[in-house]
């Protein structure tokens, strides 16, 4: 009996052996985790995760609707894509408006660094995070309605034809449209939304109210889409359509993605031109003619009194009495009278 090995025996080993290896392993991961805080404390990497993040999480509401659109007759319309995509911009301005602007759309880069609004060194960042978390978005979608896809198709991906799904991940030409056509389209519909971001965003003009500009700008994507997304799809942004129909041509979809009526290079190219004309026009003609008001302070006195220190109303020693002196009209000495300040003063905002 005295030679049995009991489990309360090895229990102090046991506990000692954890809490060396718990120490062990804080000393090691202690430098690991410092370098990995101050790498995400640094602005292009936190922007690079905003742009990614945000855009992510607008790709699988927007695509996610699709898919319920084209798979399911009875779960989605073209209402629901409008819905989906506007309120998955809505919560990726939240998620990274404080960080990066929320761009989640490489046309806006473009114009923000065109603008000289930012630093070109940036537009990289910004746009491997938005394409990244735009292909990521595409292969959950497919893994979420793989079977659903597979049904629907008969096991045979297509991307024209009654049984095509390739457009659930892109935008494609309809028959009715042309290339060129399609092309100012997406040209026109890109330059109303940056045109309507910058009065959204305005502080000289007339802005959403704070902390409500995400939602409206979730409208206003819903309001593009369903007034002016039924000839090519409202893509309006190279992030939204580029990195999804890469997916599907490795995913399965073939090099027809890229070939369906050579249109893949049109939601490129014609949001770039369409955006930086849009942030033009609302420059030119609604920014430039904005008056600059001046703050007048009708009481020239609170002027004044901002310039002279008040004294505490308790003091530290009592006041003293003032013993009154006269002083006859010959001694007493000339004095200028000034005018009082009646005019107002006008402080211009540079």
């Amino acid at each position: 009996m005295g030679s049995e090995c009991t489990w309360a025996s090895f229990l102090p080993t046991g506990l000692g052996c954890c809490s060396r290896s718990t120490r062990n392993s804080k000393m090691v991961s202690s430098p690991v985790v410092t370098k990995m805080q101050a790498i995400m404390q640094k602005e292009m990497v936190r922007e690079f995760l905003a742009e990614f993040v945000s855009t992510y999480v607008m790709m699988v509401f927007g695509l996610g609707s699709v898919a319920h659109m084209v798979l399911g007759e009875k779960f989605g319309s073209y209402l629901s894509v409008n819905l989906g995509f506007g309120f998955g911009v809505t919560m990726g301005v939240h998620m990274a408006g404080n960080i990066s602007g929320a761009h989640m759309n490489a046309a806006l880069t473009f114009t923000n660094c065109a603008l000289g609004r930012m630093s070109w060194k940036k537009f990289p960042v910004y746009i491997l995070g938005q394409f990244l978390g735009s292909f990521l978005a595409s292969a959950t979608i497919y893994c979420l309605f793989y079977s659903a896809i597979i049904q629907f198709s008969g096991g045979h991906l297509t991307v024209t034809g009654p049984t095509a799904t390739a457009g659930i991940f892109a935008t494609y030409l309809p028959e009715y449209m042309t290339l060129w056509r399609g092309f100012l389209d997406e040209v026109i519909v890109t330059g109303i939304l940056q045109l309507c971001l910058f009065a959204i965003t305005d502080k000289e003009n007339n802005p959403a109210l704070q902390g409500t500009q995400a939602l409206v700008i979730g409208i206003l994507i819903v309001v593009i889409g369903l007034s002016l997304g039924m000839n090519t799809g409202y893509a309006m942004n190279p992030s939204r359509d580029l990195p999804p129909r890469f997916f599907t041509f490795i995913a399965g979809w073939g090099i027809e993605v890229f070939r369906a009526r050579d249109w893949w290079w049109v939601p490129v190219v014609a949001p770039l031109l369409g955006a930086y004309l849009g942030a033009i026009v609302y420059l030119v003609f609604i920014g430039s003619s904005i008056p600059r008001r001046p703050q007048i302070l009708e009481n020239s006195m609170k002027y004044e009194d901002h310039r002279i220190p008040v004294l505490p109303k308790t003091m530290s020693n009592p006041p003293t009495t003032l013993t009154p002196v006269s002083v006859s009209p010959a001694n007493r000495p000339s004095v200028r009278t000034v005018p009082p300040l009646s005019d107002s003063i006008h402080l211009e905002h540079f």
